[in-house]
């Protein structure tokens, strides 16, 4: 489990994010946004098919950067961080699920799950025996020597949160984690998120269209004209 968290583990104040559009002009897709996320809760961020939701993922946690506002991840701020020290703190406090797994095919569900283990430099068995736990957490401790393409898609999503959650992360982001699975491994993964939140402390953000996982979260919020209201598991926006 994580060491306690002093604070919040995520705060974004007056973030603004947009791009300009073919004929110059700015399209603003997040117009001054406030989140605060603390330990232990998973807030659902829902909304329609373009609201930005992706987008607001990828600022918050520090994939992209805002034009204006600010982002704090366990109380660092991201702006004014060079890339190198970014990517140093998206690894050791944030950890990333997305609707497709990106796990390394070549490689064992272990060895996917040991790799951040590896990069930060924990010690081999060190990064075995925590990756080997997560993954019997996970429901998986019999398919830990099978390569991603001999696992089913809810083991794959399965591996990939393990994964994310190596480094024993303050953070976790999840982009519609559930959006390529069939309806009963969806519940499983909806239920082992929720579980994991309380049983690890880490805060989540999710993006879903999925009424069922925004139901397990502490609060949902709609994405609605760039900003961040309050909402409901069944918000007309999903």
């Amino acid at each position: 489990m994580s060491a306690p968290t002093l604070g919040p583990v995520l705060e974004a104040i007056g973030v603004t994010k947009g791009y300009r559009g073919g004929d110059g002009s700015l399209l603003r897709i997040l117009d001054g946004v406030d989140l605060t996320v603390g330990s232990g809760e998973m807030v659902a961020v829902v909304g329609a098919s373009g609201a930005g939701k992706s987008t607001l993922l990828h600022v918050l946690g520090a994939l992209d950067r805002p034009d204006a506002g600010e982002v704090r991840v366990v109380g660092q701020p991201t702006a004014g961080l060079s890339d190198l020290a970014l990517a140093a703190l998206r690894n050791r406090s944030i950890g990333f699920v997305f609707q497709f797994h990106h796990l390394l095919k070549e490689f064992s569900a272990l060895e996917n799950v040991m790799m951040p283990l590896r990069i930060a430099g924990v010690a081999d068995g060190e990064a075995r025996d925590r990756a080997g736990a997560l993954l019997e957490r996970v429901g998986l401790a019999a398919r830990q020597s099978h390569r991603p393409a001999e696992l089913s898609g809810g083991e794959q999503q399965r591996t990939a949160v393990a994964r994310a959650l190596a480094m024993r992360p303050s953070l976790l982001l999840a982009d519609e984690p559930s959006g390529n699975l069939d309806a009963h491994n969806a519940e499983r993964l909806h239920d082992l998120l929720a579980e994991l939140t309380g049983e690890t402390g880490v805060g989540v953000v999710v993006v879903t269209h999925n009424r069922s996982l925004a139901a397990r979260a502490t609060r949902v919020l709609q994405l609605e004209a760039g900003r961040l209201r309050a909402g409901a598991a069944d918000d007309g926006g999903m």
